[in-house]
Parts: C-alpha cells; structure tokens; sequence
C-alpha cells in the first residue's frame, strides 16, 4: 500500500483517504466526560451517523463509485467497518477496519494490547481478557471502550470520541507519514491506534519484523531528552505535541505548520529538523495562532478550495487587523502585554538553501497570514490574482458563530470541488457570489443513484452541502474528518 500514499497539495484531486464513521463510543458520552474528551457537547448520536453517512456516501461516489453500485440499499452493515458487510474499498478507508486489520497479526495485537493496557492503568486480568477477543472484538472495545458481554455493557476504559476526525492522527507529507503526539489526553489511545496502523498496514510492506527494521517513512516526534527527569513546569516547558489539524502539505515542496494550544515549539522544531535533514521539503511555514479553544488548529482558521482561492476567519485578514489598529485603545498604552487575538496571528517562515557542506536556513517574517496565503498562490503556483474569501460574509456576529461551527473548515475533492456543513449560511453565500454551484448531499447522491453522472452533475466550482445539525456539534468539519492520503499531483497554472 506504501506507493499509494502521497499527499503534495491540498487540493490536487483525492484518490485515496482514511475516515472513521461516528461509533458507538460517541454515543456514550457523559456530561461530566465532555471536557476530558474534548467534546462542548454531547451529541444524538443516530442522527450524527445519518449525517456522517451522507458524507461517506458523496466520498465513495467521488473516489470509488461501483462500490455504490455494487451495494444492497437493504444492507445494513454496509456502514458498519467491524460487519462482515461493510463496504469494501481500497480508496475509502475507515481506521476501525484497518485497525482490525492489525489484530489479525499476532504480534501486533500483543504489543498494541499491552499498550493500551499500560496507557489505561488495566489490571491484569483486563489485559488477559482482551487478548482471548477477536479482532472484530477487540477492535470495537479499543475503539469504544465498552465490552459486551451476553448481551451487557461493561466499560472497561473511556471512549475515543475524537477518531472521527482522522486528520488530526495522521498526515502525509509528500510520500512519508507523520503520526501524532497528542497534546490532551482525551487523543492519546488514538494516536497509538494510529502508529500501528502505519506500521503494520500502511507501510507494513516495508517491516521486516525479524531483524526489528521498519518504515523509514513514518516520523515520529520524541520528547526532548531527559524530559522524564525534569519537574511538572519543566516538562511543561519541554512539551512536545503535534496534530495535523495544524499541519498542511501545501504545495510539493512546502509545509504549513501551525503553533497553537495542540502544537509545540519543541514538535515543530523536531519536524523541521527531520524535513530539512533528509530533504524531503524546502519551506516551512510557521502560523502563530492564539492558544484558545475557539482556533483549536489552522485548519479552524483557514483552508484551500482552489489554487488560487482560500477562505480565511475574517478578524485575521489584513483590512480588518488594519482597521482595528486604527483605533486608539488607551488601554494599549498602559499595558504592552495586552494583545488582542488578532495581533497573535503572524508567520515565520524557514527556508532551506543547498549548500556545499549540506544546507543553510534562511528564515523571513511575514506580519499576516494573508500574505502567505497570497505567496503560496503566487509563488508556488504561479497565479496571477488570488482570492482571499473572510468567512461569514465578513460581519460580526457571522464570523465567530460560523468559525466556531466550522465554516473555514472545507475538504477538497478536487480542485474548486469541496465539501462543507449547509448550516454556515453566510459563508456559504459567499462562495455562491463566487460562483461556486451548490447543491446539496442529498441531492447529489439521489441524482447519482438515479444514475446520473459524475461530470453531469458537478460542473465548474461546486459547493457540496452535508447535513450538520449534529456533526457540527463534534467541533470539527470536513477537513477534519478526513486523512487524505493520495491526491494527484498538481502544476503550476
């Protein structure tokens, strides 16, 4: 599978990606568990599946169509990874099936076993009991936390409610993976889910397990040495955490990197290392965010529907930073600290120059956002006129209630092809204004079981409407429910 993976814009035509259909674990929440699992939050958890079906649905009809057409509408285990009628693709993958594809490996299951059950504090008859489990089994209790046992539940560890948003445990950065080092606690046992499904499955074809070698192709980041020696505030200083809701492979040889409340100095200084090390891109960008809940990563501030088109949280833009330092604020004056959120948004850039003894770095400043928005169109993908989209129509209160519910947050299917939730209306209008084409799931997947096609139905920019009352409600869109890991590659215009 490992030649299947290369990801090197965010737009080039997806191929190939990992979701994870909402599981029962979600359903499972309490409101005492919401903020240890980094919900605000608790969902309905029927209706956020019918709703996530739709997205599923729209994802096969692009990627794998005659898996559709091959399906029996009267199948209910078509949605289910660990039933033997689950859908079968090799394009659409959900990371509870591949994981059940680790535990048919025995040395695998032992050591993801002994893992979580180290990570979760189980005691020894727990870990005796999920090693007798069948794949199928196991799975759904690593995933959901729940065991069923003649016909009752029995919680044996708390839920991972957050895998249904596979971009943040996993991104590819031209053909080599990067895994996750969560920041909270609530991601942890996904992020470990995550390395074995890299290792054993992704880039199992490279392991050879006998003489204890592996993919050179996942990176992980690792905690600064000596970091288990230093004191709570030391290894508070010392944290390493990335999630890919904060990193963007951009363009082939650029990297988008986000330092937020999940993302660490220390992780980003490792990942350049290793990029800039073994040559693998030649840019880096650093986007400095505020480390609040409300940003959460860069993907929540900002994505790519175009080349030569983003949408972008309208108080971040230049003209209404602009504006705001127009006024005098008195307050300023007394107290240097005192910095709006807006003025926490810049970008450093590191710039990696070939050398005769290896390679130098320069390193440029850029006061906004935008402009990188802009350089990445221009530079990288030689385009003339670059269309910087502020959500919300650019009014308050649009913009923050339609942030907060994911409005800056699309997937790109292809080029000006993008998936988002119908209930950012302003938003939504914009890129209608822009002349995007919209239309909603349901509609789309009735036209394309009716048997229209493709190319018929979606025609120019296309703005395809999920059904959110629910999903939005799980603080994470579209681009964030997805883990692309193949797209076509993509010139310069």
């Amino acid at each position: 599978m490992r030649e299947a993976i290369h990801v090197s814009s965010e737009v080039g035509r997806l191929k190939r990606l990992i979701i994870h259909s909402p599981d029962a674990g979600i359903g499972k929440i309490a409101p005492r568990m919401m903020q240890d699992l980094l919900y605000d939050d608790i969902v309905f958890l029927d209706a956020m599946r019918k709703e996530y079906n739709q997205y599923l649905m729209v994802l096969l009809w692009f990627l794998d169509p005659e898996v559709v057409r091959a399906r029996d509408p009267k199948d209910a285990e078509f949605f289910k990874p660990t039933k033997p009628g689950y859908l079968v693709s090799d394009r659409v993958l959900d990371a509870e099936k591949l994981l059940m594809n680790v535990l048919e490996n025995p040395l695998a299951k032992q050591l993801l076993v002994s893992a979580v059950c180290a990570m979760e504090k189980c005691d020894f008859e727990t870990q005796m009991l999920l090693m007798k489990m069948p794949p199928d089994e196991l799975t759904r209790t690593l995933i959901s936390g729940v065991w069923l046992y003649e016909g009752e539940e029995d919680y044996l560890f708390a839920p991972i409610p957050n895998l249904i948003f596979t971009r943040d445990i996993g991104i590819v950065i031209n053909d080599h993976m990067l895994l996750i080092k969560a920041a909270e606690k609530g991601r942890t046992r996904e992020a470990l889910l995550m390395r074995y499904i890299a290792y054993f499955v992704l880039f199992g074809e490279d392991a050879d397990w006998d003489n204890y070698r592996f993919s050179e192709r996942v990176i992980e980041l690792e905690d600064n040495e000596y970091f288990f020696l230093n004191d709570s505030l030391g290894k508070e200083r010392q944290e390493v955490s990335i999630e890919g809701g904060d990193v963007m492979m951009v363009s082939p040889r650029h990297l988008v990197v986000g330092l937020s409340a999940r993302t660490s100095q220390n992780a980003i200084h490792q990942l350049i290392t290793v990029l800039f090390n073994k040559g693998i891109v030649d840019k880096v960008s650093v986007v400095n965010i505020p480390a609040e809940r409300a940003y959460m990563h860069i993907d929540t501030i900002f994505t790519q529907l175009r080349r030569d088109m983003w949408v972008m949280y309208a108080p971040f833009t230049r003209e209404a930073i602009s504006l705001s330092k127009e006024e005098i604020d008195f307050r300023r004056m007394l107290d240097d600290d005192m910095e709006t959120p807006e003025e926490q948004v810049y970008v450093t850039q590191f710039i990696r120059k070939p050398n005769k003894d290896g390679f130098k770095v320069q390193k440029k400043e850029l006061d906004y956002l935008e402009d990188l928005l802009k350089q990445i169109s221009q530079d990288d993908f030689d385009c003339d006129r670059v269309d910087i989209i502020p959500n919300g129509g650019g009014r308050f209160p649009f913009t923050e209630r339609e942030q907060w519910t994911d409005s800056c947050n699309f997937l790109a299917l292809r080029e000006g092809v993008i998936i988002g939730y119908d209930r950012n209306t302003e938003t939504n209008r914009s890129l209608q204004h822009r002349g995007f084409k919209i239309i909603k799931s349901k509609d789309f997947l009735a036209r394309m079981e009716a048997g229209a096609k493709l190319e018929d139905v979606i025609t120019g920019d296309t703005l395809i409407l999920l059904p959110s009352a629910e999903l939005s409600r799980a603080r994470g869109g579209t681009h964030c429910m997805s883990m692309p890991l193949l797209r076509e590659d993509i010139g310069a215009s």
